[in-house]
């Protein structure tokens, strides 16, 4: 599974174990909110202010929580590119969630029982799971030898050997150079040196 085109980060990277928690300790306070929901014995579509932890839900928003929990502490368990990746989707989804249940506030739409502050919570949970789904992925300092920087420039990943003539090309990659070649309007020192 690749998520935006990338697809080969080293089993073996050392912030592998980054994400692997953050997904994991995140998944896990979504289970816990989600358990915690069926205690109360909420209705299933109620949307009066059940809280729990400080959010409302009810038992459809307990359910998703449980499920999504599960997902992200199974990616957490896995490991490699699957936890980084399920991380990046599941962070999208939820600042797509936020967006969407922010515009059904106070309304009969609203059928998982957000308030503000499940809104908010969405957002940073969000923010949270795509930042460790992405860490070390992309950046404007990645070095030259990292594997996404390769794949954008027409490079093996794992090997730095031109693929892809034409990207090679229209990023100045020359054979046998890891990195673009400098343009004409870069000054100071190289910094690939």
């Amino acid at each position: 599974m690749t998520v935006f085109g990338m697809r080969n980060m080293p089993q073996d990277h050392p912030l592998s174990r980054v994400y692997r928690i953050a997904g994991g300790l995140i998944g896990a306070v979504l289970l816990v909110f989600g358990v915690l929901g069926f205690f109360d014995q909420l209705a299933f579509f109620d949307t009066e202010g059940d809280r729990v932890a400080g959010l409302s839900t009810n038992a459809v928003l307990s359910t998703i929580s449980v499920v999504v929990g599960l997902i992200l502490i199974g990616a957490a368990a896995t490991g490699g590119n699957l936890s980084a990746n399920v991380n990046a989707i599941f962070g999208a989804l939820f600042l797509a969630s936020g967006f969407a249940n922010m515009c059904v506030l106070r309304t009969s739409w609203n059928i998982l029982n957000f308030s503000m502050s499940n809104v908010i919570f969405s957002f940073v949970v969000g923010l949270a799971l795509l930042t460790f789904g992405f860490y070390g992925r992309v950046s404007g300092g990645l070095p030259a030898d990292n594997p996404f920087v390769r794949a954008r420039h027409g490079l093996d990943p794992e090997t730095g050997a031109v693929v892809d003539e034409d990207a090679a090309a229209a990023a100045g990659v020359r054979q046998g150079e890891d990195t673009p070649a400098r343009r004409p309007e870069d000054t100071g020192p190289d910094p690939r040196v």
